[in-house]
């Protein structure tokens, strides 16, 4: 994405549709190199809570994260959006971050422990 696009601001939006995208937190419970991805991956466990429960996803996060710093962090995704097939590697959630200055993801999550599954508003 260019940077003149990301920092375009959209068209407004009510508060349903904000509200239909479920944002939720998760914690990392595996993570390892996403071999024979075209662009270097982690690709992620993530651990919702009971209600949702463990769900996976390849993140593009090469740049600042390994798959041991990952373990055990905190992130947001989107969870219900559907499945989406990356090479051999089914991916179930969308992680949320932010691009640095040169456009490499910097991943979200609270700044404190939450409890798994805890959705965003």
């Amino acid at each position: 994405m260019s940077e003149s696009a990301a920092s375009t601001v959209r068209a407004t939006i009510s508060y349903d549709d904000f509200d239909n995208v479920d944002i939720r937190v998760g914690t990392v419970v595996e993570a390892k190199p996403f071999e024979g991805a075209r662009k270097p991956a982690i690709q992620l466990w993530i651990d919702f809570g009971p209600d949702i429960g463990v769900r996976k996803s390849s993140a593009q996060i090469t740049k600042y994260y390994t798959p041991e710093t990952v373990i055990g962090r905190q992130v947001a995704a989107v969870v219900n959006f559907p499945p989406r097939q990356i090479a051999k590697f089914m991916s179930e959630v969308l992680v949320l971050g932010f691009p640095d200055g040169d456009g490499s993801v910097v991943m979200i999550g609270p700044d404190r422990n939450v409890p798994n599954g805890g959705k965003l508003f």
